[in-house]
């Protein structure tokens, strides 16, 4: 697969216009002067239309300085931010591609049944039309890697002491980052997604699907198809979702409706379903102040009105479900304009349950 040619001008927002708190006016030194030279380097760096918040980088970054803290803090912050911009630098060609984050164990052998499931399951997403994303490392992370291909796929590799290099498959690739914190390589495992996997995996697997969960679950990243893949016959996923059931939900920690957001299955033809019919209908949804808009693939009908202001009212602050042209606040997103869409005043949380909506538009 050749390398795609960037023909968005904004950048991917998973929290769908979801980030709330920032302030309203440009933050500053408390120094008119260095403001204004601040202001000035911006402008003559020519930053488009990013400047503003480029400043308030630098504001941010100076006023770290002042503060004197200590030097770890510092070599912290600064790494961040430069990973960060890699990934975002290596991303940005493929923006307008779907991909999936498939996580799983490093010390999975190859004649292992659970190897050869990455590997088809990689091979069927790639079929699918699904770019994947890996840790790059050996094991799951080296199946799902061949099965999605190198030039169809991106590795996110940690730097340890031990374990963990590139694997084969991506090792010496472009679209292979190397991270040094996994708080970095988190952001950009769900930042990039369309839609996440997760195969048989120790302390790191459970670490990034449970991120992801409770990243969807509290409204700061966008719902997606979330699959949970075992062998035919395997026992992994069974032996977690007991522990979820018992020690979670029947102590009242998470919520029925909390089940809505992840698939469990050890038959590849439905793993496979998930993510694809995730996207049959439904292609996205962002907020627009105290609206929720979602793009549709397909006209939105009366049927579906009827059925979805009868059936998922709970959903609602106040209103009804109804369908609207693009919004003038959409216009960073000349690529959807043409959409159709549903737009309502949803509540804020209840992932599960929108998560249940989502299914439902997607029968029409």
């Amino acid at each position: 697969m050749s390398k795609r040619r960037n023909l968005r001008k904004d950048p991917r927002d998973f929290t769908g216009g979801g980030i709330f708190g920032l302030p309203k006016e440009r933050r500053s030194t408390g120094n008119l002067e260095i403001d204004r030279r601040v202001s000035s380097l911006v402008d003559e760096w020519s930053c488009g239309a990013s400047a503003e918040l480029v400043q308030e980088m630098i504001v941010t970054a100076l006023k770290l300085g002042k503060d004197c803290p200590p030097e770890g803090d510092m070599k912290l912050f600064n790494r961040a931010l430069k990973e960060m911009r890699e990934a975002s630098k290596v991303f940005s060609p493929y923006v307008e591609e779907r991909k999936i984050s498939i996580f799983g164990s490093a010390r999975t052998r190859q004649d292992e049944p659970e190897f050869k499931v990455a590997v088809e399951f990689g091979r069927r997403m790639r079929e699918a039309g699904f770019m994947g994303i890996t840790g790059a490392g050996d094991g799951i992370m080296g199946a799902a890697q061949k099965g999605s291909g190198r030039d169809n796929s991106f590795g996110l590799n940690i730097n340890l002491p031990f374990e963990q290099s590139a694997n084969e498959t991506i090792d010496g690739d472009e679209k292979l980052i190397n991270f040094n914190y996994f708080f970095t390589r988190k952001l950009a495992f769900v930042k990039e997604s369309d839609a996440l996997a997760a195969l048989p995996g120790g302390f790191g697997t459970m670490d990034e699907l449970f991120e992801a969960l409770t990243l969807i679950q509290t409204g700061k990243a966008q719902i997606v198809p979330i699959v949970l893949l075992d062998r035919e016959g395997g026992t992994y996923w069974k032996t977690w979702f007991q522990f979820v059931q018992d020690h979670l939900f029947r102590l009242g920690l998470i919520s029925e409706g909390d089940f809505n957001l992840f698939k469990m299955t050890t038959d590849m033809d439905e793993a496979v379903e998930e993510v694809i019919g995730f996207y049959r209908n439904y292609h996205s949804y962002r907020y627009v102040h105290k609206k929720l808009v979602m793009r549709l693939q397909h006209p939105v009908t009366d049927e579906m009105l009827t059925r979805l202001n009868r059936d998922f009212s709970d959903l609602l602050d106040e209103g009804e479900f109804a369908a609207c042209d693009a919004l003038p606040e959409e216009r960073d997103e000349v690529h959807l304009k043409d959409m159709p869409r549903l737009i309502c005043r949803k509540k804020r949380g209840i992932a599960g349950r929108f998560r249940e909506l989502i299914n439902v538009v997607n029968q029409y």
